[in-house]
């Protein structure tokens, strides 16, 4: 039976996707957060991971990175509410195989595990173009990753006031 490592902060979400991923077949080990993940892993390796992006004030990106370290032929899927390019392409670059946004199904979830190769790109013409509070959503984004989630250094390198950040912070991303 294969092993699936879950872990979110959200001790609903993660009793109730618990219980559905065992319904599909396979062994799940919860955790509510980074240091739980780390002492599960002490005792052995799991074949699969999902890693919540936000652990209450730490980084689902640094336990990926750890995840990985420990057992380097976990595939780690990163899922959360807060999707941004940037931090799609940090959690890839540091390990997981895909990056979803919430909501996501099990059935989603589980076929980002076998996936060979990743999904065909639209050609630009077919696709349209960001709105401008979308492009504004991901530059934040980018930049808050770039300073390591700290929203004072982030203002100012945005030329923002700390509280118009927060507050932009605060809302939910702009759908495309």
């Amino acid at each position: 039976m294969p092993r699936l490592l879950l872990v979110d902060d959200d001790e609903d979400f993660l009793r109730m996707l618990g219980r559905a991923l065992a319904r599909r077949g396979l062994e799940v080990m919860t955790a509510s957060g980074p240091e739980e993940a780390r002492h599960i892993l002490d005792e052995d390796c799991v074949e699969f991971a999902v890693v919540d992006l936000k652990l209450g004030q730490a980084s689902g990106l640094t336990l990926v990175q750890d995840l990985k370290t420990r057992c380097p032929a976990m595939n780690i899927v990163m899922l959360t509410g807060y999707a941004s390019i940037a931090t799609a392409v940090e959690a890839v670059k540091l390990g997981a195989v895909n990056y979803l946004a919430k909501p996501a199904t099990v059935g989603d979830i589980l076929a980002t595990f076998h996936k060979s190769q990743g999904d065909e790109v639209p050609l630009m013409e077919d696709s349209k173009p960001l709105s401008v509070d979308r492009l504004e959503w991901e530059h934040i984004q980018r930049v808050l990753a770039d300073h390591d989630g700290n929203v004072s250094a982030t203002a100012r390198a945005l030329n923002m006031h700390r509280r118009t950040l927060q507050r932009k912070l605060g809302k939910k991303p702009v759908r495309e």
